[in-house]
């Protein structure tokens, strides 16, 4: 899939034989609506999406199709990501260990930026980061894919949440390992970014949590987002996108909820798996749980 490149991407492929379909999409449609055209050219059982600026191991795609075997009843299932551009001689650091989702609206990467340490087993996430990831292809269909007014950022934690809502589960894959540059399109941290992830944050919380729970811990995630905010102009100096994405997320909110689908598991089910410990968010650190 080359969403609009202008590098000469696509000069660069080496021959492809016939299991292989080229798509231009001639303009940047952005990751979610790029991932979702290939996704519907797409004929397997499960839709599997890897970024450009994420590198996989020689095994990554076996390892992912071994866990398809493992888990009969997972619908979602995630890669071990380490940062792909450290300096030379630095120790490795994970890029993510799985996203995790809070109950005050705030998703994160888990593991990020923590030492690479040895797993050997999988393990139970909120959702997979979608920059390398696989997705049980009806389960992926049923949600209708990545919600592409998004464009892009957290399109990959509304789509969890919305196929959590279906009963889906989420396992991060141990051996599936990929080298991710962070943000390598765009650029860490850049104003793009910012504004999109906060936009695409409330616009997650509207679009998709259970009424219940969305009208329960709106003050918290309100509150959340506002220290944000606040910590933006004081600690990163990011306050200008925080703000916009801020303003545009709210007031794409009416739209947001006037579109909400019905799903049939409601607060019940997703209570369990949300993030409560503010330690665990700040801390960036995986819940502890059972493997489904």
């Amino acid at each position: 899939m080359d969403n609009g490149s202008t590098d000469g991407s696509l000069a660069t492929l080496p021959e492809l034989d016939a299991r292989f379909t080229v798509i231009e999409a001639g303009a940047n449609l952005g990751f979610a609506a790029g991932n979702n055209l290939a996704a519907r050219r797409a004929r397997g059982n499960w839709i599997v999406a890897l970024n450009p600026d994420a590198f996989a191991r020689p095994d990554w795609l076996r390892a992912l199709h071994r866990a398809t075997t493992r888990h009969p009843f997972v619908t979602m299932l995630g890669s071990m990501q380490i940062t792909a551009d450290r300096p030379p001689g630095a120790a490795p650091t994970f890029d993510g260990t799985g996203d995790e989702y809070s109950i005050y609206g705030v998703a994160y990467r888990a593991g990020y930026g923590q030492a690479v340490r040895t797993v050997t087993e999988d393990f139970p996430v909120f959702g997979p980061c979608a920059a390398a990831a696989a997705y049980r292809r009806e389960a992926f269909e049923a949600v209708g894919g990545f919600d592409e007014r998004f464009f892009c950022y957290h399109e990959d934690v509304d789509l969890a949440l919305k196929m959590r809502r279906l009963g889906g589960r989420a396992v991060q894959v141990h051996d599936a390992v990929v080298h991710h540059v962070g943000s390598g399109i765009t650029g860490t941290a850049s104003d793009f970014a910012v504004y999109h992830g906060t936009r695409n944050r409330l616009w997650t919380w509207f679009s998709s949590m259970p009424l219940g729970l969305m009208i329960g811990l709106l003050p918290v995630t309100l509150a959340a987002n506002l220290a944000l905010l606040l910590w933006s102009a004081v600690r990163s100096g990011r306050f200008r996108p925080t703000a916009r994405g801020l303003w545009h997320g709210l007031r794409g909110a009416p739209a947001m909820i006037r579109t909400r689908r019905a799903y049939p598991k409601g607060s019940r089910a997703l209570w369990p798996v949300l993030v409560k410990r503010p330690s665990r968010l700040t801390g960036r650190l995986n819940r502890v749980q059972p493997l489904p």
